[in-house]
């Protein structure tokens, strides 16, 4: 796995929000069955003291840090105060930030991800669904009843594709290692560049699957990064231009990013795409 593992304390920020506790309440039942630590705080501002289905409220991370081992954070903030959340948790020390909060301005994102860098933190979104290890670690709403363990990698840009290609894995006998969603948005933390780096360090990885969609150009610089064997799916074929599609960061411009002409760039560079999510399972057992 990477990114985390079942030893690792988690903190959610927004903790006593609808989104926030009802995903500590999930998290934590997927830690309990996993014999994992789980989440074991919360943090909202003018609200410490209060528990989240038994879990310990304070007021700031460092505060929490005080009384309980943390090393990762999911933020279910409002977007307003994202930006300021993900760098109270890297100064803190937090080494890997879950940024599930959707419509953060992109400025702040840009700032807020450069200040992460500077205390070696790695920010996952925002504007995702976060990530899951099959047996080890939840971090964010993924849901963990589709998901079965084994060696296959996923990256997505989207959220419930990566749901149904993570259900058609398990199905064909392909579980996985770890399946994380990067976002959507124009500017995110890790890109599949820096996941597909990670998986290949990573013993439990045998191949990946790599889900896109238009906009953009961070597929053809994850596959030209790396050597790990993968298969990759583009979503948006028939998206027309200079619209936005689902998310922030998918846009047509002038006919850069567009589902077809990125498919093309990405068979030029010898991966293998998927025409359907249902062909992937096919062609990773050509590649493996």
């Amino acid at each position: 796995m990477i990114y985390g593992s079942r030893t690792d304390g988690v903190i959610v920020t927004g903790a006593t929000g609808n989104q926030g506790a009802f995903h500590i309440r999930l998290m934590n039942e997927y830690a309990q069955s996993v014999g994992g630590k789980g989440v074991v705080a919360g943090v909202t501002p003018g609200k410490g003291g209060q528990e989240v289905h038994g879990v310990p409220v304070y007021n700031t991370i460092k505060e929490a840090l005080t009384e309980v081992s943390a090393t990762k954070a999911v933020l279910f903030v409002p977007a307003k105060a994202a930006c300021e959340s993900i760098m109270e948790s890297a100064e803190a020390g937090i080494d890997c930030v879950v940024a599930i909060t959707e419509h953060i301005p992109v400025h702040d994102v840009m700032k807020a991800v450069a200040y992460a860098k500077l205390y070696d933190c790695e920010v996952i979104g925002p504007n995702c669904p976060g990530l899951l290890s099959p047996g080890e670690i939840k971090l964010g709403i993924m849901p963990s009843q589709l998901f079965t363990k084994g060696n296959i990698g996923v990256i997505s840009r989207s959220g419930t594709l990566t749901y149904e290609v993570v259900d058609l894995l398990s199905k064909a006998g392909f579980g996985q290692s770890t399946v994380i969603g990067i976002g959507g948005d124009p500017v995110i933390g890790q890109t599949f560049t820096d996941v597909l780096a990670h998986f290949e360090d990573d013993k439990e990885t045998d191949a990946v699957v790599i889900i896109g969609e238009v906009g953009g150009n961070l597929e053809e610089e994850g596959v030209r990064s790396t050597e790990i064997p993968l298969v990759a799916y583009i979503a948006g074929v028939s998206a027309p231009e200079e619209k936005r599609m689902g998310h922030a960061g998918a846009i047509i411009e002038g006919g850069e990013g567009d589902a077809r002409s990125k498919i093309e760039r990405l068979r030029r560079l010898n991966a293998p795409v998927a025409q359907k999510p249902s062909e992937i399972p096919q062609l990773l057992k050509e590649i493996l």
